[in-house]
């Protein structure tokens, strides 16, 4: 099990790649978070780029969200249609947060056990600690399934 938060996901669809990513592209504007104005005129449920067979996608949000995941997908051709490699992430911020939070509160617990002799000190520590990561992972995997849902419906748009 890895330490951050990630999800792996294979999809197979009757869609060819072309029409994969078209869907994805129809959906999906590339954004400049340094633009004041970087609302587009037509809405779109995705952030991210598109490439020759590969994205990186997130959902579009009103607010901000740490446990949003980042989607990193590869379609490969096939001979009926296309198969889908999705990676279900968080954000490299998230992650160090996540990891320095969980090295400080690990970092108590030691000092609190093994220098201060307060073990009840350490216990809270502990937990906090343990509640932090279980509430990042948890959340984590809620926003996958938004994420899954939205792009399951994508893919089904097109399908007889």
């Amino acid at each position: 099990m890895p330490f951050f938060p990630s999800q792996s996901e294979v999809l197979v669809s009757s869609l060819h790649k072309d029409e994969v990513l078209a869907n994805l592209q129809e959906v999906t504007k590339q954004v400049n978070y340094l633009d004041y104005d970087f609302k587009g005129e037509k809405p779109h449920q995705f952030n991210g780029s598109i490439t020759n067979d590969q994205f990186r996608l997130s959902l579009v949000i009103q607010k901000a969200d740490s446990f949003l995941p980042l989607i990193k997908g590869r379609v490969e051709e096939t001979p009926k249609g296309s198969i889908l490699f999705l990676t279900y992430r968080l954000f490299p911020s998230s992650s160090f947060f996540l990891g320095f939070w969980s090295f400080v509160c690990l970092a108590l617990v030691f000092f609190f056990f093994f220098v201060a002799e307060k073990p009840l000190y350490a216990a809270g520590s502990l937990v906090f600690g343990l509640f932090n990561y279980s509430f990042a992972w948890l959340h984590f995997k809620r926003k996958i399934k938004i994420s899954q849902d939205i792009f399951h419906q994508l893919l089904d748009k097109n399908q007889p």
